[in-house]
C-alpha cells in the first residue's frame, strides 16, 4: 500500500504533506495532497517519516507527522480511510469549503 506523510502546520493549523523531493536537510511541506511524496513500500515510508520527524525537531514548523495509506484514483491521490479523507480535503457536506473548494477554483 502506498503511503504519504501528513502533519499539522503550526502557523496556520492546516494539514500539510511532506513534499516531493524532500531530502535530509531540505524538507518541504505542501498544502495539497498532490504535492506529497509517495512511498511505494514500508522501507521508503519509514525514511520519509524519519525525514519529517527530523524536520519537526530542527525547525518546529509542523507537528505530529504520521503516515497515511493512499491510493491513486482517476489520476489523483486519495486517502483510503474516511477520517484522513476529511482531514485532507475538508468537510464532506459542503463541497464549497475546504481544500476541495480550493481545488475547484484552480
Amino acid at each position: 500500500m502506498a503511503q504519504i506523510v501528513i502533519a499539522s502546520h503550526l502557523g496556520s493549523g492546516r494539514v500539510v504533506f511532506l513534499a516531493k523531493g524532500s531530502t535530509e536537510g531540505s524538507v518541504a511541506w505542501g498544502g495539497l495532497i498532490e504535492t506529497a511524496e509517495v512511498a511505494a513500500d514500508d522501507d521508503r515510508a519509514n525514511v520519509l517519516l524519519a525525514l519529517a520527524e527530523a524536520d519537526v525537531a530542527a525547525r518546529n514548523e509542523v507537528m505530529d507527522p504520521y503516515l497515511i495509506d493512499v491510493e491513486e484514483e482517476g489520476g489523483q491521490l486519495r486517502p483510503t480511510k474516511s477520517r484522513e479523507a476529511i482531514r485532507c480535503l475538508g468537510p464532506t457536506i459542503r463541497q464549497d469549503l475546504g481544500k476541495q473548494a480550493e481545488g475547484a477554483e484552480a
